[in-house]
């Protein structure tokens, strides 16, 4: 398994492919008495987010692992000497993540997104990957009054992983804030991964996923996400300032 990380605005970030990431999860699951380990996913947006907030820089500081899901971490880290060898996006991962879940026997509950897509993105996962022990769906919310209700089905289902989709940072304050209740040996946040696996929303043509353009099809799709990408400049300002190191507050608020 790979224990490389490189360091970007003060976050490590995991060396792994998607079969060292697999194998990772693997070892967690079956490792006896090990507690929830809590995996982020981390793009310039997040890592930019966490510059800003100090709550969501401490839950990426203290997860398990973070995972580079997007192009611009990776170049960000071959531009401090380091490197990633690849991205590990929650859209593609969930595939990969499902495959090896149906061949190895782990149980998973899909928590969030809309209302009936949890059960819709379920439902494919099963039909692609024949044997997939979903044991749990539900939508619901991040809000502090479900989480009893939440906590409870998610216990009782006996699941070993848990993907959250309430979009960042609220997927991972909310693993965070409830992991020593969570019976569940791994969780996730996957922001949009339930709607593109359940058909609501399109995803990149291949070429652009390969490219790294992503951004650049759901901004044509969504323009309403320009001042989201306002994050990106700021992002590679930080690391051209900061490099390894957090960025210091005056500096960030100056530049976001």
């Amino acid at each position: 398994m790979a224990n490389q990380t490189v360091q970007l605005l003060g976050i490590r970030v995991n060396a792994y492919t998607y079969s060292s990431w697999l194998d990772q999860i693997g070892h967690w699951i079956t490792e006896d008495g090990g507690s929830l380990k809590h995996i982020c996913t981390v793009n310039p947006e997040f890592l930019v987010i966490a510059q800003k907030e100090p709550e969501f820089y401490r839950v990426l500081s203290q997860a398990n692992a973070c995972i580079p899901d997007g192009t611009g971490v990776l170049l960000a880290a071959r531009w401090l000497g380091q490197k990633l060898p690849s991205r590990i996006t929650g859209s593609d991962g969930i595939y990969r993540l499902a495959e090896r879940a149906a061949a190895d026997g782990w149980r998973i509950f899909l928590l969030g997104a809309a209302p009936g897509v949890a059960e819709e993105a379920a439902a494919r996962l099963q039909s692609h990957y024949p044997g997939l022990a979903v044991v749990g769906t539900y939508a619901g919310s991040p809000a502090e009054q479900e989480a009893e209700a939440i906590i409870a089905l998610v216990n009782q289902s006996q699941a070993d992983i848990l993907l959250v989709a309430y979009g960042a940072p609220r997927q991972d304050l909310w693993i965070d804030r409830y992991r020593d209740r969570l019976a569940v040996r791994m969780a996730m946040g996957v922001g949009g991964a339930f709607d593109f696996v359940a058909g609501k929303v399109p995803r990149a043509p291949y070429w652009m996923r390969r490219w790294g353009l992503e951004w650049l099809f759901r901004l044509i799709r969504q323009p309403w996400r320009w001042r989201r990408m306002l994050r990106l400049p700021v992002f590679v300002w930080l690391v051209l300032r900061y490099g390894s190191r957090p960025a210091v507050p005056r500096g960030l608020s100056e530049a976001v």
